[in-house]
This record gives C-alpha cells, structure tokens and sequence, in this order.
C-alpha cells in the first residue's frame, strides 16, 4: 500500500463553557493585542459576552457577514483589518469564511469559534463568490490556528438550521471516500464523523455534533472536493443556501456513485447502522425535514442546464461513475425534481436503479 495523507497544524479547545473561559487564553498564545472581530449582528449579545474577558483587545468589529463571502464582503472585511495583528470570527460558516477571506490577503491569524456544525474551521479551503459564480481555493493561511469548540453555543440552534448544518458535515465525510486525495487515514476520519454525526442528529447532542464536524472537516481537508461539492458550488453560486443545499444534494450524489464505490457504501451504511446507505442516508434527511428536490430551494428548471454544464467541466476525473454523455445532467434533473434515490444501493445496488440508469460504472 502506499499513500499520501498532509496532517494539518491546527489547535483544538473543546468543552462547554470554553468560549467564555478559554478564549482570551488562546489570544494571548498569538501575541495579539489588535483583534479584528468577525461575528453577524444577529449574534451580538452572545459575542458581548464571549469577549468581554478579551478587555479591549478587539480593535475593530465586521458584522456584515454573507453567505458565499460576496467579493464585496470579503473586501469591507479587508479594509476592516487595517492595523489588526489576529482575526477572531465568532459564527457559522460565513463568518468562518468572511475571515478566511481576510486571513487569504493579509495572512494574519484566526482564531475561531464556530456556532454550527459547517467544519470548515479546520480546513484550508476558501470561497468567495461574485456574479452568479463561487470560486474556491487552498491556502493554509486561512486554515485557523485555534478552534474553540463550545457545544453551549450550538445548543440553541434552531433544530432546522442545526440538522441542515450537521448533514453539511455529514457530505464532507461521504465525499472524502471518493476525492480525489482520498487515503486510509481520512477515510477512517470520514466514517467516526458518519457515525459521530448521524448519533447527533439522532439524540440532537451538540457535543456529538461539534465532535463529527471536526472530523468531516479534518477529512474534507485531507482528501479534497469531489462530484458532491463541485456540484454545491455551482449552485451556491447561483445563490441557494449553503448547508440545506448540500444536505438536499447530498443523498441524490451517494445515489449516483454507489454502483461505483461499493466500499464506500459499505461503511457509510456501517456508520449509519444500517443495510444501505442510500436508504439510510434518505432516513436521516428526512427525518431532518431536509427538501428532497433542489425546486424547493428556488432552482429554476431552466438553469439546469448550466449546472450541469459547469458541474462536469470541474469533477475530478477519477469519480467512481463517469459523468459524461448525459449521466450528469440526469443526476442534476434528479435532484432538482427530488427523485431517483429510491431502490436498494450501495453494494448489491442494481444498475437499472434510477439513480445510476445511464451512468455506466468503471
């Protein structure tokens, strides 16, 4: 066997209560006496709070969070910078990504307290968004150098937003089986952060939850964006929502891959507890309330076309289905119409199955 596997440096602080007791802290182990801090207005009285021990550290205060970090975001966010010497982002993952979009051109450093369950706190992969289309890279350094993992602070989630944000996890751990750095090491951090995170969403225990978005991030970081996010980022794009949109696609892509990926299958259904991964996957979306149809998020049929077009020009060659002649653009009228997931898959998963009709396997 031979493999590759990039560990990433990164600090980690978990426990409840530890943004209120640990953070000042974790800003004195940077030297920093100027902090810019990220954080949405919505979320102002908390962050008072989380950062009063910080006393008068935080030079500057960005609150004008996006989702997809719009150019425009990410350069206010800049400008707010001026003279700053450490960003801390108190947020989900806009406000995770607003600083990554700061730390991409001045390379201070973050500090981060994430209140959803994204992981992208400990990945080095930024986005940012303009004209219709959403543009991500990798640069270790936006990946933060301290992450506070609070489950306090993710507790009061409202149950919608937290099981969408939960199964946004849940598409890093399922695609790092098929990415295209995929290796022993993270696979085995995608299927702990599968069982990890469908016990969460199961029990609805933050500190479950916390612990499975570290390891999908940790995974995602290591084996890299496949078909499933490729396919997320176009249609971020174009607009949806971020953590619904990968949790809708989400079951529709492990459909159109398992014929190709029967060991992927195997222990994504290992970690659910279950005899098909597809099926079992179906199970946790639905009963997240999760829309089984991309119309339901506001897609218009007319621009399928154009996701399918900007999908398959970007999906890694090595995919375990082919997306040419056609398939990818059925994968994409599947999961705008909510459809094609049903029937067995996984190992013993038929090729007439409507998720995979079409798609011939390598």
């Amino acid at each position: 066997m031979h493999f590759t596997y990039d560990a990433l440096p990164g600090r980690v602080v978990f426990g409840a209560g530890a943004a209120r007791t640990e953070l000042a802290a974790e800003i004195d182990r940077l030297g920093a006496t100027r902090v810019l801090l990220i954080a949405s207005e919505r979320d102002a009285g908390r962050v008072r709070i989380i950062t009063d021990p910080l006393a008068g550290r935080v030079a500057a205060t960005f609150t004008a969070v996006r989702e997809h970090v719009p150019v425009a975001t990410a350069d206010a966010a800049r400008a707010a910078a001026v003279g700053a010497d450490a960003v801390l982002c108190i947020g989900g993952g806009s406000t995770i990504g607003a600083a990554k979009a700061v730390a991409l051109t001045t390379r201070l450093p973050i500090v981060a307290v994430p209140t959803t369950y994204a992981g992208s706190e400990v990945t080095p992969i930024w986005g940012l968004s303009e004209d219709g289309v959403k543009t991500t890279g990798v640069d270790l350094a936006v990946l933060p150098r301290t992450v506070v993992y609070d489950p306090e602070l993710t507790a009061t989630l409202p149950p919608e937003l937290a099981a969408a944000s939960a199964l946004n996890a849940m598409a890093h751990c399922v695609e790092a089986f098929w990415a295209p750095r995929r290796n022993p090491v993270s696979s085995v951090l995608a299927e702990e952060g599968v069982r990890v995170l469908a016990a969460g969403l199961r029990d609805g225990d933050p500190a479950d939850l916390l612990r499975g978005a570290y390891l999908a991030g940790t995974a995602f970081a290591a084996a890299g964006s496949g078909l499933h996010h490729k396919l997320a980022h176009v249609l971020g794009g174009l607009g949806l929502p971020h953590a619904r949109t990968h949790a809708t696609v989400l079951p529709h892509v492990l459909a159109f891959n398992a014929a190709g990926s029967p060991e992927a299958t195997t222990r994504i259904a290992r970690a659910l507890g279950c005899a098909d991964a597809v099926a079992g996957l179906r199970a946790l979306t639905d009963a997240a309330g999760v829309p089984r149809g991309l119309r339901e998020l506001g897609l218009r049929a007319d621009q399928l076309d154009e996701v399918a077009a900007r999908t398959e020009a970007v999906v890694p060659a090595d995919n375990p289905v082919p997306v040419g002649g056609g398939a990818l653009r059925r994968l994409v009228q599947l999961a705008w119409e909510g459809a094609g997931w049903e029937g067995a898959a996984g190992p013993t998963a038929s090729a007439s199955s409507p998720a995979v009709a079409d798609a011939p396997t390598r």
